[in-house]
């Protein structure tokens, strides 16, 4: 049984300029989530294969001094996840960033940002599912990719239509696995690195400063920091979910404090224990750096354990990107920029038309992936390299502009902001000018800047096509007021 829920009252009228949205209280959805489900979402999110197997790509790009370019990325993210955070908290809405964006910039904003995020982790889906056939292929040949892949976008199709609850229960129980994967990996590392394991002795820094803690100079830090920059995308779904959080204020502020702090510890922390024991260049970093660790401490079936890692790692990653795209499509609808039916909610208050579209479009993109990996599926890939880059952005510019809003609407309340961004306005700015930065260093790299064109044109798509539909609603408009 289903039933169709009118827009917010708030939402935006069909013409006119930049109307106000959508207060972001989601009254349809079910306050579900708690403090737990949001915080291990934001972990799980954030800790996927990008850690797992990318992390070896950073190292063979700076060396050791890689670790700068964790600590810088770590840092501008948790800059930018404070400001989001303090929006979230205010006003938490399942569009996030786009009802923001909205707020502080206009429809435009709004409408640009949430589909452009909304295509990005459709084709992440994709790219998810897809790795997960692969590697489960591996283990048993005779079953066809294609079948993996269908039953895992079945499975978590069930899984986020039964009830936001059942999701969040399913999310934090993945993301524990992954946590727990972590946690031991820094044990066992830190044990070799002491020389605590049998037949090891200390590593003191020999091998980390063989060659020099910057072998490749600074120009390795700013390249690493492109490999790893948007290792930490992921964490923003805890401000998605914020809307269906049982106290969301607070929860999104708690949620928020805990989560950055720990994917900063598990990503440096790793990252360090990695080059203190292998030389930068080893191939073996680069084929997985994890498992190169284990081996080197003796642990047998490191590499089979590993691989149920990453499966488990994309599994839970696809399971919270299911959400993120359906809830940010029904925030869309609810505010009058996109196709109604995808504010359709089932019996149990979950967004059922825009789970489905959501899980369809991942069986398109694994299609995509199969049939055209060098053509079509490698151009939407780079369209969306750099989108987060346009999240971030905009993440800031509307804080900037929303601050004084918030705290005057707070005190209107008789109450206080639950969370703050620190030394507002200063660190905004210096944020966006160290975004800033990291497009010029797009720029200058060939690969980087394949891709922020890429991301360029997607944007300009999805502006013109709001264009279009508000020339469409102002005709419209003018139309029913002749008439």
């Amino acid at each position: 049984m289903t039933s169709t829920t009118p827009a917010d009252p708030s939402a935006p009228a069909d013409a006119g300029p930049a109307p106000q949205p959508a207060t972001g209280t989601d009254d349809p959805l079910r306050h579900g989530l708690r403090t737990r489900h949001l915080t291990m979402m934001g972990l799980g999110s954030a800790i996927g294969a990008g850690l797992f197997l990318g992390s070896g790509v950073g190292i063979a790009t700076a060396g050791p001094a890689v670790l700068v370019s964790y600590a810088l990325a770590g840092a501008l993210v948790v800059l930018v996840m404070r400001m989001l955070a303090e929006m979230a908290s205010a006003v938490p809405s399942s569009g996030s960033f786009s009802v923001y964006a909205e707020k502080a910039l206009g429809r435009w904003a709004g409408f640009t940002l949430g589909w452009v995020y909304w295509f990005t982790i459709v084709m992440v889906l994709g790219v998810e599912v897809t790795g997960v056939a692969r590697i489960v292929t591996g283990w048993a040949p005779g079953v066809p990719q294609w079948a993996v892949a269908l039953a895992v976008v079945a499975l978590f199709a069930v899984v986020n239509l039964v009830g936001v609850r059942q999701f969040g229960e399913m999310e934090f129980w993945f993301a524990a696995v992954k946590v727990v994967a972590i946690v031991a990996f820094l044990v066992v590392g830190t044990a070799l690195v002491l020389g605590l394991l049998p037949g090891t002795d200390p590593v003191g820094t020999s091998v980390l400063l063989e060659d020099g803690f910057a072998p490749t100079g600074v120009a390795g830090i700013a390249a690493g920091l492109l490999v790893v920059v948007f290792a930490f995308g992921g964490i923003e779904i805890v401000t998605i979910a914020a809307a269906e959080a049982e106290e969301p204020q607070r929860a999104v502020a708690r949620a928020t404090r805990s989560i950055v702090w720990r994917v900063l510890l598990f990503y440096v922390g790793s990252v360090a224990l990695m080059v203190l024991v292998l030389p930068w260049d080893a191939p073996a970093l680069q084929q997985g750096p994890f498992v190169a660790v284990l081996d080197l401490a003796g642990l047998a079936g490191a590499a089979r354990l590993m691989e149920v890692v990453v499966v488990l790692a994309l599994l839970s990653a696809f399971n919270a990107n299911v959400y993120a795209t359906s809830r940010m499509a029904f925030s869309l609808a609810g505010r009058g920029d996109g196709p109604a039916v995808l504010r359709r909610v089932s019996g149990r208050d979950v967004p059922w038309v825009a789970v489905v579209v959501s899980v369809v479009l991942a069986l398109v993109a694994v299609a995509l992936n199969w049939l055209l990996p060098d053509a079509l599926l490698g151009i939407l890939l780079n369209a969306v390299g750099a989108s987060l880059l346009v999240v971030w952005l905009l993440v800031a510019v509307s804080q900037l502009r929303l601050r004084p809003r918030l705290e005057a609407e707070a005190r209107a309340a008789g109450r206080p902001l639950e969370l703050r961004m620190w030394l507002y306005p200063w660190l905004t700015w210096a944020t966006l000018a160290a975004l800033a930065g990291v497009v010029v260093l797009m720029a200058t790299d060939a690969a980087a800047r394949a891709q922020l064109a890429a991301t360029t044109g997607l944007v300009a798509v999805v502006v013109a096509v709001y264009g279009v539909t508000a020339l469409v609603r102002r005709r419209r408009a003018r139309a029913h007021a002749g008439g």
